[in-house]
């Protein structure tokens, strides 16, 4: 359970590391990344309405890099034509996925494929994962235009992080201990989980759509790939893997807490910090991905020997929070080579 404490809080707050309005006196954020130039500014004597109505193009330039000696860099990506993008980033793709099975899958099953039972399983995880995203979806584009992103990113930060945290947390847990056989309340419990997320994510959809969805789909490019290797990788090749990845995101949880007890002078090693938390962060939870597949799997097994209960919500909490913490580390790469242009 320490791994879903650890992975909550940084895919619920890495979309609020900067609001519009804070205490006095200013302080430093959780993290130096693009994300999080400035959690608390000094409270200013302008009214709220002109707080509101700056809040897009702040959260906008949240997306700055520090770092000027990486502008100028070409983003084979981003040039060309429409055929020439789209066959780069199929190659990206392939080419991954080729990578990926070369590197973490020479050695497969042994006992001829996947049983149906672990192929039903899986494709019910999967199944209840998209679900859960598509409301986490669903629910932040309403909220959005029902104007919920301009007041939550006027609102108290420790307020929003503090109660989504709760919310997030408490809907989760409930969810976890209600037995599959209760469907009535472990969907809703479920559903609240869900509309957590879209309630401190939807500042995202102030970002331009074309960039959230790029980083959706390499998000789903990563995590196929990986679950395509967790998958047909030799039987629980992959579970050991669950203390060294509950160390990796123990050290990307500390790095965005940096900034807090850093001097401003230590510019170096808050640079490390930023990298430590964005790509450290999405190596682990690639690696989350791939354990957790295989996890997965390990409990189709159990289940059909009677020593557990199938529980696919429960299942499919673990890769939403994956998608999550990949998604928002895509977005901030993205919107970090749109400033470099």
């Amino acid at each position: 359970m320490a791994s879903f404490v650890l992975r909550r809080p940084f895919a619920l707050t890495s979309a609020l590391k900067q609001l519009p309005k804070a205490t006095s006196p200013a302080a430093r954020t959780f993290h130096s990344s693009p994300v999080k130039q400035q959690l608390f500014n000094q409270r200013s004597s302008t009214p709220v309405a002109t707080t509101i109505t700056n809040s897009r193009p702040t959260f906008q330039k949240t997306f700055r890099r520090y770092d000027s000696s990486l502008q100028g860099i070409p983003n084979p990506a981003a040039s060309g034509t429409l055929g020439q993008r789209f066959l780069y980033g199929a190659a990206m793709v392939g080419g991954s996925v080729v990578a990926l099975n070369l590197v973490f899958n020479r050695e497969q099953r042994e006992d001829g494929g996947m049983p149906p039972y672990e192929r039903a399983y899986l494709n019910d995880t999967f199944l209840h994962t998209g679900l859960g995203l598509g409301i986490i979806g669903v629910a932040a584009s309403a909220l959005h235009r029902s104007g919920w992103s301009y007041r939550l990113m006027s609102a108290n930060p420790w307020v929003v992080l503090g109660g989504g945290l709760v919310v997030s947390l408490g809907t989760m847990y409930g969810t976890f201990s209600t037995h599959p056989d209760n469907y009535l309340q472990k969907y809703a419990l479920w559903a609240g989980f869900n509309v957590a997320q879209a309630a401190v994510l939807s500042p995202l959809l102030f970002l331009q759509p074309a960039l959230l969805a790029r980083a959706g789909l390499y998000t789903v490019a990563m995590m196929g790939s990986i679950a395509f290797v967790g998958a047909t990788a030799k039987q629980e090749k992959y579970l050991y893997l669950g203390g060294p990845l509950l160390a990796g995101v123990a050290l990307v949880a500390v790095s965005g807490f940096a900034p807090l007890v850093l001097p401003a002078t230590a510019a170096r090693t808050l640079m490390w910090s930023e990298r430590i938390w964005l790509y450290g962060g999405l190596a682990v939870f690639g690696g989350f991905t791939l354990y957790d597949t295989q996890k997965i799997l390990h409990h189709a097994r159990m289940a059909q020997r009677g020593l557990a209960r199938k529980d696919v919500v429960n299942e499919s909490i673990s890769l939403e929070l994956d998608f999550l913490n990949i998604f928002i580390r895509m977005v901030q790469i993205l919107g970090m080579q749109q400033r470099r242009k």
